[in-house]
């Protein structure tokens, strides 16, 4: 799931980096890595393929096929099916826009058509992506007050979508324990602290999720001035030896360890961060050597 896998070739892993955590198909950081944080409770991708083998098909085959299916659900508009694949061929063809609309069409003649719901959810958040990433692009090229003003509303639009659907989904099923990172990842970025913090503290003694959890509360008080209970938190996240943190998340947190403990003026163990963090790059170094 997480597109940090050990052993892979990344870029330089940055602190900037760690309040997003390694993984979530919803991230704004390195868009060319998402994957698959909020989906999980959703029919497998493989087997929607299997079924529907137009999405995969050349984009003429599935332009002709988006055609034939619009007229089609114009003269059978009950047709469940068929407002299922045309929405899912339009997700393939990155307009998600079109697909919200054919899912926000079927909601209203099946309303309790659960898997109907997750696609919806789906097209809403790849939409708000959509205008954040465009916006951003924009932003890098123009820098003025009004693109600036823009990449600040995308940048709450994203956030505020994926703490809606997040919430949503764990109103129907509060065993999705994962999907209260991607929650408090969004409430980080919404700059909501205490609300992810709270968020993040139920799932700390999930060993699966604590490493990523201890990270994303690391930096939600560090962004709140608290740099000593952050350490705290960081520590869990690079030190802690009952439960051993992926390598790069484990860096992210030496990285954040360094920088605060330089801050605060913690000289003895700074030199400690400073060793630990040059031992987990070598072993980084030394997995993407081996992988190449």
């Amino acid at each position: 799931m997480s597109p940090a896998t050990e052993g892979t070739s990344q870029p330089a892993i940055t602190p900037s980096q760690a309040g997003r955590g390694e993984g979530g198909r919803w991230r704004q950081v390195r868009f060319e890595e998402l994957s698959d944080v909020l989906i999980s409770e959703a029919p497998t991708r493989e087997a929607r393929a299997s079924s529907n083998p137009v999405e995969n098909a050349h984009p003429k085959l599935r332009l002709e096929r988006r055609q034939k299916l619009e007229h089609h659900l114009k003269k059978s508009p009950t047709d469940l099916d068929g407002f299922m694949e045309l929405g899912r061929i339009y997700r393939a063809d990155d307009r998600p826009l079109e697909a919200k609309r054919i899912f926000e069409q079927a909601r209203q003649i099946f309303p309790n058509e659960q898997e109907l719901l997750w696609e919806y959810e789906e097209a809403v958040l790849a939409r708000s992506l959509q205008q954040y990433r465009e916006v951003s692009d924009l932003a890098a090229r123009l820098d003025t007050l009004e693109t600036e003003r823009e990449l600040k509303r995308s940048q709450n639009d994203w956030a505020r979508r994926r703490m809606e659907v997040c919430m949503a989904r764990l109103t129907r099923d509060p065993t999705l324990h994962h999907l209260h990172i991607a929650l408090a990842e969004a409430m980080y970025d919404a700059e909501m602290y205490e609300d992810a913090i709270s968020k993040l503290d139920a799932i700390l003694d999930r060993d699966e999720l604590s490493p990523l959890a201890y990270l994303i509360k690391g930096r939600c008080l560090l962004a709140s001035g608290n740099d000593l209970q952050a350490m705290v938190a960081l520590r869990a996240v690079a030190l802690r030896r009952s439960v051993v943190a992926p390598l790069r998340t484990r860096i992210i947190a030496l990285k954040l360890l360094c920088e605060t403990a330089e801050k605060v003026g913690v000289s003895l163990t700074l030199t400690k961060y400073r060793n630990h963090l040059a031992l987990a790059e070598q072993e980084l170094a030394q997995h993407i050597a081996s992988s190449k």
